[in-house]
């Protein structure tokens, strides 16, 4: 019958609005949640067969639910620098769970970027979910699998132990006294027997040459251990623009099988006529035009020289750079000494670049690598279904997941410090509150009209 098909029509319309005015109400309420993707519902008429002709039977309205999870929200500032964003397609590979993760554990999907260090060390955002990424090598390298979940972790910025970097390099910037006049003990220096060193070990003129000009700098070792490291020079009376030199350790103990006194290496280093450093006649490094590094041997080898037996510490290359090394006419002066390394140095922050790699800031002023946020896309993100915690989880309208580095393959960069806004537009859904509600309004007077049509119905038999 047609008043009962229309009374139906109201019943449904009733229906599809009341889900329109829910998703209404879930959008309001999420406007200043992070990366929130607003929900629409659109209506779809219901067509019933007309079996008479000349007779309608209403067939109703249904509402349609939409989620416009691919929409891009407003991408701003935020004071963390784990507070992440997504700038163009993709989503973070989250988890429930930290510690102990398995392949039977489940991994969704989100926008909500608002992760922070937990007491644990991982990174995890509002809603409780950890962010997932590929662990960092000492070595740099990463193992990359775009289809297998199970090769990213919870990313951990404390359980790293302490950093500590050995000297492998130091750069000197300094000048020699072009003026400086060929000392008396020149005549008797023997880098064997009356060293530069063993003047610094027991400033005694008989057992040591004192030199003209020494550069100090401190070295660190391989455990994180400093020392005090010495390059001295002695004006030569052989060549205007020779020095003698030596590399040596101070104290003398922290070297063992060297020369007398900590002495490290010995030799010639040579300048041009123009005052720069002539590297292809230096000898202090070995053999004229020998690389400008030292080798030191590890603590209980026979390498020599070798780090004494008692601090137990590993071979350690360490090369100078002396490209401004000078002889000019002017006072010998140290203007930079830069060796690099760090002591021991424990994790104070957590920084992320835009592609996705995360890194711990020690104390020491060290920076490690330690994993590469995963980013998700999906041929149709739109098909992906919401659960709790503002995530996704893939479903065959949204087709499979590929796991990319950020910035590559189409997926978005990663914007450190950022947030990703709702897509709420308020104005918007107060609009669609007057109207969903004129709606229902309306459908409830379809019932009514019905249903007083079915009582002239029925009081004919009176």
């Amino acid at each position: 019958m047609s008043i009962n098909s229309a009374m139906l029509a109201g019943v449904s319309g009733l229906t599809a609005n009341s889900s329109a005015l829910a998703a209404i109400s879930d959008n309001i309420a999420n406007i200043n949640t992070v990366a929130y993707k607003r929900n629409q519902v659109n209506f779809a008429n219901i067509v019933t067969a007309q079996a008479v002709t000349g007779r309608y039977s209403a067939g109703g309205v249904q509402g349609l639910t939409r989620q416009y999870i691919s929409q891009q929200g407003l991408i701003q500032s935020a004071n963390s620098s784990t507070d992440l964003a997504i700038s163009g397609d993709g989503f973070f590979i989250v988890t429930e769970k930290g510690a102990g993760l398995t392949d039977a554990d489940k991994r969704v999907f989100t926008r909500a970027g608002s992760f922070s260090v937990d007491s644990d060390g991982y990174l995890r955002n509002d809603a409780g979910f950890y962010l997932q990424g590929w662990p960092i090598a000492a070595d740099g390298t990463i193992q990359y699998n775009p289809s297998d979940l199970t090769e990213l972790n919870s990313i951990n910025v404390k359980n790293l132990g302490s950093a500590v970097q050995a000297t492998a390099n130091v750069v000197i910037n300094a000048n020699l006294d072009k003026r400086q006049t060929v000392s008396a003990a020149e005549a008797t220096y023997d880098p064997a027997t009356r060293s530069m060193a063993d003047w610094e070990e027991n400033a005694d003129p008989a057992t040591g040459t004192q030199p003209d000009f020494t550069i100090e700098m401190n070295v660190v070792d391989t455990v994180g251990g400093t020392h005090k490291v010495a390059m001295s020079f002695l004006r030569s009376d052989a060549n205007p623009n020779e020095w003698h030199a030596e590399i040596y350790a101070i104290p003398a103990t922290d070297i063992a099988g060297g020369g007398p006194s900590g002495q490290i290496t010995s030799g010639l280093v040579m300048f041009n006529q123009d005052g720069t450093i002539d590297l292809t006649n230096t000898t202090l490094f070995g053999a004229a035009g020998a690389a400008p590094t030292i080798s030191l041997g590890a603590s209980g080898t026979a390498a020599t020289p070798r780090w004494d037996d008692a601090l137990g510490v590993g071979a350690q290359d360490i090369t100078f750079d002396l490209d401004k090394l000078n002889q000019y006419a002017s006072a010998s002066t140290v203007k930079v000494v830069n060796p690099d390394g760090a002591t021991v140095g424990t994790v104070v922050g957590v920084e992320v670049d835009e592609q996705g790699v995360v890194s711990a800031i020690f104390d020491n002023s060290q920076v490690r690598q330690i994993a590469q946020i995963g980013v998700a896309t999906f041929a149709n993100p739109d098909g992906l279904r919401a659960v709790s915690g503002n995530s996704y989880r893939a479903t065959i309208e949204s087709g499979e997941f590929v796991i990319k580095q950020a910035g590559l393959g189409g997926a978005g960069t990663i914007s450190p410090s950022t947030l990703e806004n709702s897509t709420v537009d308020l104005s918007a859904e107060f609009t669609g509150l007057i109207t969903t509600q004129r709606a229902y309004s309306a459908s409830s007077r379809i019932i009514t009209t019905a249903d007083q049509m079915l009582d002239e119905l029925i009081n004919m038999r009176r």
